[in-house]
């Protein structure tokens, strides 16, 4: 939308483009014309100036044609009457001497998305790909692949391929790997770019010469290739062993599943590289890239499916931090439950303790890690199932011994998860929100941001009158833009709703097993080694065909669920009563949707309107532990409405699911501390009695699975 007053920028810019005194001064004119480009990208409808800007591209100064060529490329599709003059711009300075204006030249000239424009194109290609410069090659190589998609379905060009061909063996690498690139998107359809031995040879000798980008390209497009020899084989992998100790993780993941493709007939050889990667696979595990740590925890799990206790004396690295986010800390989990063993799970639960009665200046930071591997522990030995409560209580008076900004972070999020259970909470954040002004970390103040929200929707009287206040300095008068996007971003997430924020900060908890440690029978390496440097370790093997499916036809991916599936978490349900739950006759068979949100109103409503389909009673023992049952009934795809706080007396849960027919079922679980029994009452909105036995059996099995893990 033009901004109040556009037409008069507009002509004001026209003006100063056209004034002869600016244009003779360089730094005048190339301000005024930054100043079109600032106002294209802020919204402004500048397309009134494109031919001075055309004019404005006769010039030697490079940083002045980069602008005119975005401004060309943007409007040139608007402007079809004027478009042609562009284009004769720019094939003009195709044979600019300067070889960078080539490329510059080149580069816009097959970004300008419009009808008609192939035919004037094409000859600039070709004379790029034979141009003495390599910067214009580079350009120009890709540059084929982009008039490929301009025309379409029509007919690959095999004179361009041969040539493409050709430039393999460029002595320029960057235009080796465009090469690869180009072909790969030319002949998608025939199979992409065909690798024999004579390019495999010459990609592997060049391979040295390749930056890490172009290094990890080509390792992909080398599992095309299969060695004629043993003797062959075993001098590729002897030119690719140095790329096992690359510094870059995307080489090293890429060199160890060429190795595992191409030694399938020699597992020593895979054993053998998969301990060499050790050390840079635990170096990616605790990089600061949260991406990055994600998918390398993902690969060591993988690894760990054929090398059980691999990393078994490295269990340290894979301790959780406070500050990590939910998804990390649920791979971290995983891994150390398959790591876990007689040797070292004492030293872990003897640190434990430490952590959980150390009460000292250092117990900001430590509490923090403590509570957090206590919890996910808990149902690996049940040694501290009172450590949090027992923390909480010690927490008090710990604030005035914290000073530095990450003891201030720790203390400020243990207040905002576990605030609910500490007394003075609010008031100890309260004066981290009276001193927000002279704080001088941002990351400090986010922090506070999110601990107020959390707290506020447990403690709303107490927190709603200094939320209002912090989120108003946050976002009128703070300096630094990550503090402010997250004050905007939190307010207008209250704009939602309540329910809406709890979905987005209360994410559930890890709660692993003790399925987790019983023995699991190795697999063998070539099971898995065409999914390693893939999407297949982070979605599941399942989930990446669905997904790979849709991007096949022409669809988005699915949305990610709320909670990781079996493929990415613990297996809060055994393999034997998981099938129990899955083993469904085909007709009237049980199939509820994933994500199916109910409002606690609407839920309450339906509720009141239906009779009670089933009832029953099932034994339990002991306390309900809400984040367990919560996360295996989400397994299931049976959703939360709401539920008692463990040692609630007497304790009870609302639960919704619905089929894939429409039909909801509303259950609600009471047990009575007296009774020792878990009481079951489920309402359907429609009359169906095989749906309802199944969806019965499923709660029976999940309910029964975590009283048995209790116990």
């Amino acid at each position: 939308m033009p901004y109040l007053g556009s037409e008069d920028v507009v002509k004001e810019l026209k003006k100063a483009l056209c004034n002869p005194h600016i244009q003779a001064d360089r730094l005048r004119y190339r301000n005024v014309i930054q100043r079109v480009i600032r106002h294209m990208t802020q919204g402004l409808d500048v397309s009134g100036v494109f031919m001075e800007m055309v004019k404005a591209s006769a010039t030697v100064d490079i940083v002045q044609k980069k602008l005119v060529y975005l401004y060309m490329c943007t409007y040139a599709p608007l402007k079809p009457d004027l478009a042609l003059l562009a284009i004769n711009t720019l094939c003009k300075d195709c044979s600019d001497p300067n070889p960078m204006v080539r490329g510059l030249a080149l580069r816009s000239m097959c970004s300008l998305r419009m009808p008609g424009v192939q035919e004037y194109i094409q000859q600039p290609i070709l004379s790029g790909l034979r141009d003495k410069a390599s910067y214009v090659r580079r350009v120009a190589v890709l540059a084929c692949a982009k008039m490929h998609n301009l025309h379409g379905d029509s007919e690959v060009d095999g004179a361009l391929v041969h040539e493409l061909y050709s430039l393999l063996r460029d002595q320029d690498p960057i235009v080796v790997v465009n090469c690869l690139r180009s072909l790969e998107e030319i002949l998608k359809h025939e199979g992409g770019v065909v690798i024999n031995k004579p390019i495999a040879h010459h990609l592997l000798n060049r391979m040295s010469k390749l930056d890490q980008w172009g290094q990890a390209e080509v390792l992909t497009f080398l599992l095309r290739y299969q060695p004629r020899s043993e003797e062959e084989l075993f001098d590729i992998l002897n030119l690719l062993d140095g790329f096992l100790k690359s510094s870059s993780p995307g080489v090293v993941i890429g060199a160890t599943k060429l190795f595992l493709i191409l030694a399938k007939k020699f597992p020593h050889v895979q054993t053998d590289v998969l301990v060499r990667v050790k050390g840079p696979l635990l170096a990616a595990c605790s990089s600061e890239s949260r991406e990055l740590c994600f998918v390398a925890l993902c690969h060591v799990r993988q690894i760990l499916h054929s090398l059980p206790g691999h990393f078994s004396s490295h269990y340290k690295k894979f301790f959780c931090s406070y500050w990590e986010p939910h998804y990390i800390k649920l791979q971290k989990v995983e891994v150390l439950c398959e790591l876990v063993n007689d040797e070292n799970v004492q030293q872990v639960l003897e640190e434990l303790r430490g952590y959980c009665t150390d009460v000292s200046v250092d117990f900001a930071q430590a509490a923090i890690f403590a509570i957090v591997v206590v919890q996910t522990f808990r149902d690996l030995v049940w040694l501290c199932p009172q450590c949090t409560e027992a923390v909480c209580q010690a927490l008090p008076g710990c604030e005035e011994n914290v000073q530095d900004s990450e003891g201030k972070q720790a203390l400020i999020w243990l207040l905002g998860v576990h605030g609910e259970r500490i007394p003075n909470a609010p008031y100890v954040l309260e004066d981290f929100v009276e001193n927000v002004k002279s704080e001088t970390f941002p990351a400090v103040k986010m922090e506070l941001l999110t601990a107020l929200l959390r707290l506020f929707l447990s403690r709303p009287a107490e927190c709603q009158d200094m939320l209002g206040r912090l989120l108003y300095y946050c976002i009128e008068e703070e300096k630094d833009m990550a503090v402010r996007d997250r004050g905007l971003f939190y307010y207008r997430l209250l704009l939602l709703g309540i329910g809406e924020v709890k979905r987005i900060l209360c994410s559930p908890k890890s709660d692993p097993s003790l399925g987790l440690l019983e023995d699991q029978p190795e697999r063998p390496v070539n099971s898995w080694a065409s999914d390693f440097n893939t999407l297949v370790p982070v979605y599941g093997k399942a989930r990446w065909a669905t997904i790979f499916k849709h991007q096949g036809t022409g669809h988005c991916g699915p949305e990610l669920p709320h909670t990781a599936s079996f493929a990415t978490s613990g297996h809060l349900i055994s393999e034997e009563n998981k099938e129990r739950v899955q083993e469904r006759p085909d007709s009237e068979a049980l199939m509820l949707i994933p994500n199916c949100q109910l409002t606690a109103e609407y839920f309450e409503k339906t509720w009141l309107s239906l009779e009670v389909a089933h009832q029953q009673v099932l034994p339990w023992q002991g306390e309900v532990h809400p984040d367990t049952l919560q996360m295996a009934l989400q397994v299931v795809n049976i959703q939360t409405i709401a539920m008692s706080r463990a040692g609630a007396q007497p304790w009870k849960a609302y639960l919704s699911a619905q089929d894939a027919t429409g039909c909801l079922f509303l259950t609600e679980l009471l047990l009575e501390p007296e009774n020792s029994k878990m009481q079951i009452s489920v309402k359907q909105s429609e009359t169906k009695t095989e749906i309802l036995n199944s969806f019965i059996s499923v709660l029976e099995t999940v309910i029964g699975t975590v009283g048995d893990m209790k116990s």
